[in-house]
């Protein structure tokens, strides 16, 4: 289905903004429950200890994301780290503590109220390595070959033009530079009620599209060795956020037997690539 781009955008922002006002998700068809558990039982599952949870900001982890990209981004101190989707700041504070005071980190996030209460917490627990940009990924306020790694969280199935994303990547990034994203595919095609879907796109599902493409995408924009490092089945709790939960209470049309073809469609993967280290002949701009 062609889609709106400029209309996907806004309805994606609207829902976010929401959860950040509310800080709230909802963590099961027709059941809620409070915010901080419910994200920490999420970020759990993802992949997040304990230990993480507890060094960042409270409420910076608003239970989002669908992996832990900071755990497999092999990160080094003095690096410049780029977070797509920032959100609160979760990835970026953790991404921060593992650079050190010589490295700098920078979020980005098309959201004013997540990148205010991502600043709020920057301010209330002394990050001063951590800066955090209002800009769209497919547009990024960054310079050129200005970052080390670029991680993600999943966000850039909620692009609805994600090859421009990836080189946008791409360009922003050094030469030698890398990605390390977690992000949701899809293994086979949605229900249709469900891909036409507003809430179930701001619930990153709608967005989603087969692994095969995602990696093109990635290879068009010029990267090298792209490689899935996990694929793991993703539940249907984790990503029931405030949008979905009002679809799967309001819409007759939604039953079980949609649920559980969606828990069969959509796994979470983490995937990696390089940019060559070689300038010239970049696909990027």
């Amino acid at each position: 289905m062609k889609r709106n781009a400029k209309k996907i955008r806004e309805i994606v922002k609207k829902g976010y903004a929401k959860i950040a006002k509310e800080q709230g998700t909802c963590c099961s068809h027709k059941t809620c429950c409070s915010e901080s558990d419910q994200a920490k039982t999420i970020s759990k599952s993802m992949g997040y200890s304990n230990e993480e949870m507890r060094s960042v900001p409270d409420g910076a982890n608003l239970g989002l994301g669908c992996g832990n990209p900071v755990a497999i981004a092999s990160l080094k101190r003095g690096e410049v780290v780029l977070d797509l989707g920032s959100g609160a700041g979760f990835d970026a504070f953790l991404a921060a503590r593992t650079i050190g005071k010589t490295g700098y980190v920078i979020g980005v996030d098309m959201t004013p109220e997540m990148i205010k209460k991502a600043e709020d917490n920057a301010q209330k627990s002394g990050f001063e390595n951590v800066e955090f940009r209002l800009g769209e990924i497919e547009k990024l306020p960054v310079e050129d070959n200005s970052i080390d790694i670029v991680i993600s969280n999943c966000v850039i199935n909620l692009s609805p033009d994600k090859e421009r994303v990836f080189k946008e990547i791409f360009r922003v990034l050094k030469p030698g530079g890398r990605i390390m994203i977690s992000d949701l595919i899809l293994v086979k095609e949605l229900p249709e009620k469900i891909r036409k879907s507003v809430e179930f796109y701001v619930g990153c599902l709608a967005g989603a599209v087969m692994e095969k493409d995602y990696i093109n995408f990635i290879l068009q924009a010029g990267f090298k060795k792209p490689a899935v490092i996990s694929r793991v089945s993703f539940p249907i709790e984790a990503i029931s956020n405030d949008s979905m939960a009002q679809a799967l209470c309001s819409r007759e049309d939604i039953n079980d037997k949609d649920l559980e073809e969606i828990k069969d469609a959509v796994i979470s993967i983490k995937i990696s690539a390089f940019k060559s280290s070689i300038t010239g002949g970049g696909k990027g701009r």
